[in-house]
């Protein structure tokens, strides 16, 4: 990797297609002697220069703005130049095979960001925002990017880190000086700093948790015997018609997906075919991938429409109907019941049992629809309180979580044993997580992983 960082990299930095403006993007050593040849004329540092873009024989590809940023003064640390030409993906690609040919290489995708945090202009979690920010589908996962990018999450883990140090010499200079007579590591302050460490990781963990949240979305499958009203519910949610609707039984043959923001918080909805027992073998394969969609949901709102279970529902039947439809005993702790068609049956929308959660609602009117939302997003664990948080991933989340429960571990040594040694390890192994956060511990391949998955041109 660093024998790769000695190349001048070139790339398009724009995305594919046609536009207004087109940048071709170099970093490296060659960066500035390449767009001098290119466009003919001495570049200052920080100018915008109106300039020719040449091929070798002297002809003109395009005309545009150079922009030459000195090393380590620019975005990757290194000599930067953009070439900001039209936007014509032909235009683009002659102007980065001229490039090519002077001497940069094609860059990878994610190499302009990889170099920025091979050379310390930006952590890990840092870089991660930057295609969580391209990537962003709500205006709060935007806004939580750009926090992370800011540095907010990675001074949260900083912290952290300060803190977790701090405790670990305290508990290694009282292992190593057993002869005074005070047991340091009985001391009540100890304590309270270990339960602070605690509780500062759970309220980040919590934050990670709902930054994931906005960045991955959650998948809620729609499920439910034919005619429950699914596709009538996720025409609701979607404010528009897009799924089929009829008073005929089994009209949702096939999948049925739609990408919704709800109160910022990105859901993929699928409408899958009704669940009954069928002879029809179109119908038999619809059941099939709707109880696969079911097994892969994060979240299942089962639909019921029948009379006389708004009337008298109890836990012993609800139970049944679960095990019977939904065949799968995980998904009831992820599954939230909607009595529907309340219009027809004057049910009470938004009622609950103590054993499940269950909403009364109608697709049709619109009844009760507001609490459903709300308990899809409890269940996600989604508060939409987010004014402050910060982008996340899947990894931060289990690396905090490795981290408080490596401390949790260790206290109940202390605890039980008064083993300060254990304590001293645990902390040891929770700081080794935190530091994969920021990529103050990281492998070539966690690296190469994360990188790879960002656009050519960043």
């Amino acid at each position: 990797m660093l024998a790769n960082q000695r190349d001048t990299i070139a790339a398009v930095a724009t995305p594919p297609g046609r536009g207004g403006v087109g940048i071709v993007r170099l970093s490296g050593p060659k960066s500035l002697h390449i767009a001098k040849q290119v466009c003919r004329i001495d570049l200052q540092p920080r100018h915008a220069h109106f300039s020719d873009f040449r091929a070798a024989n002297g002809q003109v590809i395009d005309q545009g703005i150079a922009l030459f940023f000195v090393g380590p003064h620019s975005f990757t640390g290194e000599d930067v130049v953009e070439l900001q030409g039209h936007g014509g993906p032909v235009i683009l690609d002659i102007l980065l095979a001229r490039t090519l040919e002077l001497g940069a290489r094609q860059a990878r995708p994610g190499e302009f960001s990889e170099r920025a945090f091979l050379n310390d202009k930006l952590d890990l979690t840092q870089a991660e925002a930057i295609a969580d920010l391209i990537d962003a589908s709500s205006q709060s996962a935007a806004r939580s990017a750009l926090r992370s990018l800011q540095g907010d999450f990675s001074r949260e883990v900083e912290s952290l880190l300060f803190e977790m140090t701090r405790l670990r010499v305290y508990v290694e200079a009282a292992i190593d000086f057993p002869e005074e007579e005070i047991d340091f590591l009985a001391d009540t302050a100890l304590h309270n700093k270990i339960e602070s460490l605690i509780s500062s990781l759970k309220t980040t963990l919590a934050g990670a948790r709902e930054g994931a949240l906005l960045r991955d979305g959650i998948k809620v499958v729609l499920a439910g015997r034919p005619n429950a009203g699914k596709s009538s519910l996720l025409n609701c949610l979607a404010g528009r018609d897009t799924a089929i609707v009829t008073s005929q039984a089994g009209t949702t043959r096939d999948i049925l997906r739609e990408q919704l923001v709800l109160d910022g918080l990105p859901i993929e909805i699928v409408d899958t075919a009704g669940l009954r027992e069928s002879t029809d073998v179109v119908e038999q394969e619809g059941i099939k991938r709707a109880r696969s969609e079911i097994d892969s949901a994060d979240l299942c709102v089962l639909l019921l429409d029948d009379e006389k279970l708004h009337k008298a529902l109890q836990p012993p039947e609800l139970s049944a109907l679960l095990s019977e439809l939904l065949g799968n005993d995980g998904l009831r702790e992820r599954t939230v019941v909607a009595l529907n068609k309340i219009d027809l049956y004057q049910s009470q929308a938004g009622r609950l049992t103590a054993d499940y959660p269950f909403y009364a609602v109608s697709a049709s009117s619109g009844a009760g629809i507001t609490e459903l939302v709300d308990e899809i997003k409890t269940l996600a664990g989604f508060s939409g309180h987010v004014g402050g948080g910060f982008s996340a991933r899947r990894r931060h989340t289990d690396a905090l979580q490795r981290a408080l429960q490596l401390v949790e571990h260790g206290y109940q040594h202390l605890l039980a044993t008064s083993a300060g040694e254990l304590l001293a390890e645990d902390l040891r192994f929770a700081q080794q997580a935190l530091g994969e956060i920021t990529g103050a511990m990281s492998s070539d391949d966690l690296l190469g992983e994360i990188f790879s998955s960002f656009c050519i041109g960043k």
